[in-house]
């Protein structure tokens, strides 16, 4: 009896190595990493030095696609919809993952619930930018114009972090400025450099080649502290007298929610495994990021608190959901 219950058992237990071999081999295909903003834009140009050093410790290439569109609700919605088993996974931003309930009415996905948080890749600040011939030499000097005549100074926005900052700005100078919608940043600055609109606060993977070029003029950077890549633009609070100013963008992986433990596991130590390497600091150092990796929980908690932060500067600058 012992017997042929030992031999019955055998082909249970020769399953059992090719089970744990099929379970290991995840990714068995590319990763697809979804960017809700444009190419050329700071989070596609974060997306693609990460994914590249991710590769290696998934086996697997990780593929970056945009889907950009109404302020990164676009692209969020396709990871939030997407099936939770950790091939679909989004590059997020302050603006899809921590202001989008508090500037719009209908987020089409849930914010909070909708995603799992994989880590913290990188902060950045912003720079404030004129075109290199504008008449304003000094943030002050463009925040004494706008007070002159107000909504005569023109800002352009491509993501919620970029209106946020401006609007803060505003605010807190009290003066009032015309907001001027855009698709992209790239399309944004195209503008500000044809004149059409006069100011464009963004982030320093935008500006920062357009200012080395000569065709933008830096005039303060949106951070508490200066910034290593800009180490003589003043910040806000300098050169406006702005002692309260602090606007600083980010960037976190995300999965949907419920895509299994190991698998984020797996993710979140590709994603930390690249930001190590000394070429990806090098390169997101080019354009002043401070790498910033994490585990899945400390990612869940800067979040969190990320959100009440947003939240809080969006109705204080009085911006309304749309």
């Amino acid at each position: 009896m012992n017997r042929r219950a030992l031999l019955a058992a055998l082909p249970a237990a020769t399953l059992l190595p090719r089970l744990a071999v099929a379970q290991a081999a995840w990714p068995d295909q590319p990763i697809r990493a979804i960017v809700p903003f444009a190419p050329g834009s700071a989070t596609d140009t974060v997306a693609r030095v990460v994914a590249d050093g991710m590769r290696p410790t998934l086996g697997q290439p990780v593929v970056v696609e945009n889907r950009a569109g109404a302020n990164g609700l676009i692209g969020a919605e396709a990871v939030a919809r997407a099936p939770a088993d950790g091939n679909t996974v989004l590059i997020g931003t302050n603006s899809t993952n921590a202001a989008a309930n508090a500037l719009f009415k209908r987020v089409p996905f849930d914010m909070e619930n909708g995603f799992i948080p994989v880590s913290t890749i990188a902060t950045v600040p912003l720079l404030v930018a004129v075109k290199a011939d504008s008449p304003y030499r000094t943030l002050a000097e463009l925040i004494t114009a706008a007070r002159a005549r107000p909504e005569a100074i023109t800002f352009a926005s491509a993501s919620s972090s970029q209106r946020v900052a401006t609007e803060s700005l505003a605010a807190q100078a009290n003066v009032k400025m015309l907001y001027v919608p855009y698709r992209s940043s790239p399309l944004a600055v195209q503008d500000v450099l044809s004149g059409r609109v006069d100011l464009f606060i963004a982030d320093q993977a935008v500006i920062l080649p357009q200012a080395q070029a000569g065709t933008l003029r830096i005039l303060a950077v949106t951070s508490a502290e200066r910034s290593a890549a800009v180490p003589d633009v003043p910040t806000v609070r300098e050169a406006a007298s702005l002692p309260d100013y602090e606007v600083i963008a980010w960037f976190t992986l995300f999965a949907p929610a419920g895509t299994p433990a190991d698998r984020v596991a797996k993710l979140n130590a590709a994603a930390v495994a690249s930001l190590a390497t000394e070429e990806v600091r090098a390169r997101l150092g080019t354009f002043g990021m401070n790498i910033r990796s994490s585990t899945p929980a400390e990612a869940a908690a800067f979040v969190r608190a990320e959100t009440v932060k947003w939240t809080n500067a969006i109705r204080q600058a009085g911006i309304e959901p749309e």
